[in-house]
């Protein structure tokens, strides 16, 4: 089997496991109003891969196909989780694949480059990152999912930060997620060198994969809604939405 035949077969047994467990929720079957996002939009769909470490069985899985991902994929030797749903991940991956892991520290408040920028100036000798890490390490970026890059790029320089605060020179330029929502991360890494890894792209194979597991409704409103989610934000829409879920 190839890898990307393997990757395939793993990328569709886990979404269909995401789903089954409820961490990949729809507006027809989990709620009806629908998802107000962080962005202020509002979302017929919502991924909560934050509990993923509730579910072993699932997160064991998960480790294992993003081992081999790393495996067939990327160049690195450690292994540093984004706070705080990259942080399981990464441990699972580090105990399947022999990778030493770390984890970033969760900055309250910051979102953007800027407001890193900020708070570095204030953050002291503490560590961004815990690990330990060695001149000519490799790091990979571990989290559950990425819709644009924000807060890998703020990883990214807290691992940098930390580095220069431990005088060693590490590369830091691979990112690895379990799900790609594909709204233009993929084209953002690439501008700033970096590279990203995905298992499950999510609009061109997850809601393929999912489909037998929609209903036909469920299945054109969620496709639909990643080729044009402003449509979506009409609130007359979403109240049809919400009386054809509940009706049906």
């Amino acid at each position: 089997m190839s890898w990307e035949e393997e990757k395939r077969k793993f990328g569709k047994e886990i979404t269909g496991q995401l789903y089954d467990a409820g961490m990949i929720k729809t507006f027809y079957r989990d709620r009806p109003q629908g998802w107000k996002l962080i962005s202020g939009l509002w979302s017929p769909i919502y991924l909560n891969l934050r509990v993923l470490g509730s579910h072993p069985a699932i997160l064991r899985r998960v480790g294992y196909a993003l081992t081999r991902l790393i495996q067939e994929e990327c160049l690195c030797n450690r292994v540093v989780g984004l706070a705080t749903a990259g942080v399981p991940i990464a441990t699972s991956i580090s105990i399947q694949g022999g990778y030493p892991m770390g984890y970033t520290r969760k900055l309250e408040g910051v979102k953007t480059i800027e407001q890193f920028n900020e708070k570095i100036t204030q953050y002291g000798q503490h560590s961004m990152v815990e690990g330990d890490f060695e001149s000519g390490d490799s790091i990979a970026l571990i989290d559950d999912l990425v819709t644009l890059l924000n807060s890998k790029l703020i990883g990214r320089e807290q691992m940098i930060a930390e580095a220069n605060r431990r005088d060693i020179k590490i590369s830091c330029n691979t990112i690895v997620v379990l799900v790609d929502r594909e709204q233009g991360a993929t084209e953002a890494a690439a501008k700033y060198g970096l590279s990203l890894h995905s298992l499950i792209p999510f609009q061109s194979k997850a809601l393929e994969w999912l489909k037998p597991k929609f209903s036909k409704l469920e299945y054109q409103v969620l496709t639909h809604y990643f080729q044009d989610p402003d449509f979506y934000q009409n609130e007359e829409i979403q109240q049809e939405l919400i009386a054809r879920a509940i009706s049906e």
